[in-house]
């Protein structure tokens, strides 16, 4: 199962106005792990950003003066994302604005080679009458440790996926191993084995203070909320 986490920064809120997109992020979850893929741009919109917008992520209209426009990485945008399930909060928002792109180069929209899953959609079914903006999930599901002084795209892909992941698996983000340089998924495990000796000095013991007790538990009771109550490193009766 391949999906696209992805976010995008605009000029302003209404593509029937004018408005443009300024910055695009994706990043590949491929059977909910998250790869080592990822697309990234700024865009010159050819056109002025609303202060407002600037207020919220900080992109200028100096900064975008120099970058690409749209129709320069649409093809590699579209083969990126081509047959993939794209994991958006508001997606409302971002494919109107992917779509208004598209349409003024004569694109079909983006729905006719991606499917699309919408998590606020998904956060206000499985938490009514609570804020569900990307913030506030963040907080509840322990994605909340970036500095987000101004939203930026590729960021917010990366917040998203960890509260889209606790949000639909809970602990499915856990790895006990990790990817080699090349990506692979085993991460040469096998390879990074070191026996020890059969006979060796006794091991140090060193326990949790108070401190690292409290936040362990603390973690725990996120685990357990997002697991609906079944985190696995809790004792549960049969």
């Amino acid at each position: 199962m391949r999906q696209i986490i992805l976010d995008t920064e605009t000029t302003g809120l209404d593509p029937s106005q004018g408005h443009r997109i300024i910055e695009i992020g994706c990043l590949e979850l491929l059977n909910r792990r998250l790869t080592r893929k990822s697309f990234h741009y700024y865009l010159n919109p050819d056109r002025e950003i609303d202060a407002g917008a600037i207020a919220v992520h900080g992109i200028t209209n100096e900064f975008v003066r120099d970058k690409p426009r749209f129709a320069e990485v649409v093809d590699a945008f579209l083969r990126f994302v081509e047959g993939a399930e794209l994991v958006i909060h508001n997606a409302a928002f971002d494919i109107g604005f992917l779509n208004h792109e598209l349409a003024k180069l004569g694109r079909p929209p983006i729905t006719t080679i991606c499917t699309v899953l919408d998590t606020l959609l998904m956060a206000r079914a499985k938490h009514p009458g609570q804020k569900n903006n990307l913030d506030a999930l963040a907080r509840r599901y322990g994605a909340d440790n970036r500095d987000r002084t101004y939203h930026g795209a590729l960021l917010d892909a990366e917040i998203l996926a960890d509260v889209y992941l606790g949000m639909t698996g809970g602990q499915v983000g856990l790895s006990l191993g990790h990817e080699d340089e090349a990506g692979a998924e085993d991460g040469g495990v096998a390879d990074a084995i070191r026996r020890l000796p059969a006979e060796r000095a006794a091991l140090p013991v060193y326990k949790a203070g108070a401190d690292e007790l409290q936040a362990h538990e603390q973690r725990l009771a996120i685990l357990d909320k997002a697991a609906g109550g079944r985190c696995l490193f809790r004792d549960h009766d049969a």
